[in-house]
């Protein structure tokens, strides 16, 4: 059953049977895209688990290695014991096989979202989804990994964004994160309205986007790479505490800065294939707006992620950021 979920999720059909169970626990699919797996006896070290994929369509590594997770849940090689809440969020754009319809998904999660569409409903219905999930669980510590893969290639192909909030990053993530072999960390700076910042920001939960590796195609992904973070997945997902190492390799960064597509007359002034985690000295011209003006570095270098000059008007087309301790 569960190795057929992402099928009936594509194709926007949910089985006769919406419940059944497997070895180590129960399912429920609540609705395409949205699978609930329950243990049938929670370890004493259980977190209430989120793990959300395509929330972007094309990104389709996390995809895989949640069906490879999933198979071996099926196949009684790893034993439910925690609860689980699994999410493939933009099942249309993932169909398709595009980054999104018609806006970027990863922007709407805000309880004051008004906007009407394909990808505003969603957005709705996954934010009272994980609301619903929480509350059901709510002695548990909570706990969202979101799952992605970026669109260019970077100096650290495996790195983690962690959401502007109040709500502190655990001491214990950061060495879960190392040990799954995650290569870099970048603080956001303000809130972002990410998937995983609605869970820190309005659950407190441990919560964070992953970029693992760059955008391809089913079939084309490096996943052996990804073994690690299987392993962080699974010992979760098992109700056990995950493998932990030093986080000094892992370099942390900060966002310093945000650019702001103001206008049609925008552009990026460096290559369009220019990595994420690349460097720009002081006095580097980065932008041109034809409302903003320049943007130049000032007296700090800076580095350059998510860049992309063709997001909508009024959206971000890069972060700039820098290291911190």
């Amino acid at each position: 059953m569960l190795g057929q979920w992402l099928d009936w999720s594509l194709d926007g059909q949910l089985p006769a049977c919406r419940k059944g169970a497997f070895a180590s626990g129960t399912y429920h699919l609540h609705a395409p895209g949205i699978l609930e797996l329950t243990p049938n006896a929670a370890s004493p070290d259980a977190h209430a688990c989120i793990f959300s994929a395509a929330i972007h369509g094309n990104e389709t590594a996390p995809v895989e290695l949640l069906g490879e997770w999933l198979s071996g849940l099926e196949a009684g090689a790893v034993t439910l014991g925690a609860p689980v809440l699994v999410i493939l969020g933009n099942l249309p754009a993932l169909k398709a096989q595009q980054r999104f319809i018609t806006t970027n998904l990863n922007r709407l999660f805000n309880r004051e979202l008004d906007a009407k569409g394909e990808e505003p409903d969603r957005a709705r219905e996954l934010m009272t989804t994980v609301d619903d999930f929480y509350a059901r669980h709510s002695g548990l510590p909570k706990l969202h990994y979101d799952l992605h893969t970026a669109i260019r290639d970077s100096h650290y192909p495996r790195f983690v964004v962690a959401p502007f909030s109040e709500t502190a990053t655990e001491a214990t993530q950061w060495g879960w994160l190392a040990a799954a072999d995650m290569q870099a960390v970048l603080h956001q700076h303000q809130h972002s309205w990410t998937f995983s910042h609605y869970s820190k920001h309005y659950h407190a939960a441990q919560a964070f986007t992953f970029e693992l590796g760059r955008v391809a195609a089913f079939g084309h992904n490096n996943m052996a790479s990804l073994k690690p973070m299987r392993a962080l997945l699974t010992a979760l997902s098992e109700g056990r505490s995950p493998a932990n190492q030093p986080t000094a390799p892992m370099p942390f960064f900060q966002v310093q800065h945000e650019l702001i597509r103001q206008s049609t007359d925008f552009q990026l002034c460096f290559a369009e294939d220019t990595a994420n985690f690349s460097r720009f000295e002081p006095g580097t011209l980065l932008a041109q707006d034809g409302e903003a003006g320049d943007f130049r570095v000032a007296d700090t270098p800076l580095y350059v992620v998510f860049p992309n000059a063709n997001v909508e008007v009024g959206a971000r087309a890069a972060l700039l950021v820098a290291p911190v301790a």
